[in-house]
């Protein structure tokens, strides 16, 4: 019960922090300000503007590109599901020492157990190439999208309340 409102506290908070700076897609699919970069500067300013003022959206993105990564490596998604409930199942079920006959399993026992089996499930699944293919779709969709969409006209005042 204490982990369910935990749970339901961190996403609220998530919600009220992140997912409150999402622009509407209206604006972050704004077809009519995208052009091309006349220089690297512009490209570099462009950049540097819409990941602070569309940090919301990114991070969406990312999150989504990780789910679909997860998910379409099925290893992958079996080996952290039985790492994950495997931790928990001991956690809940084994919190003391049990006697099978003149043997003794603590929990050191069966979390050695556990990672006997998980972490080399876990290597053959692939987590790097997954790691490195989610941070170069992620890139390029975010730096692609950040370069080449303009600012809009609030970008010009946002110098000014800086200084102010």
């Amino acid at each position: 019960m204490d982990l369910l409102l935990r749970a339901t506290d961190t996403i609220k908070s998530l919600r009220e922090t992140r997912l409150s700076g999402i622009r509407p897609p209206t604006e972050f699919f704004d077809y009519q300000r995208i052009s091309r970069p006349a220089d690297f500067n512009q490209a570099t300013s462009r950049i540097s503007y819409n990941t602070r003022y569309f940090s919301g959206n990114y991070g969406l993105i990312v999150a989504l590109l990780g789910v679909y990564a997860v998910l379409t490596n099925p290893l992958l998604l079996i080996s952290l599901a039985f790492l994950v409930l495997g931790f928990a199942a001991i956690n809940k079920f084994a919190p003391e020492a049990t006697q099978f006959g003149e043997h003794v399993v603590t929990q050191k026992h069966l979390y050695t157990g556990l990672f006997v089996i998980g972490i080399p499930m876990f290597w053959l699944a692939g987590p790097f190439s997954t790691f490195f293919w989610l941070i170069g779709a992620s890139s390029v969709l975010v730096l692609g999208h950040a370069s080449l969409l303009e600012p809009g006209v609030e970008s010009e005042y946002a110098s000014i309340q800086e200084n102010v």
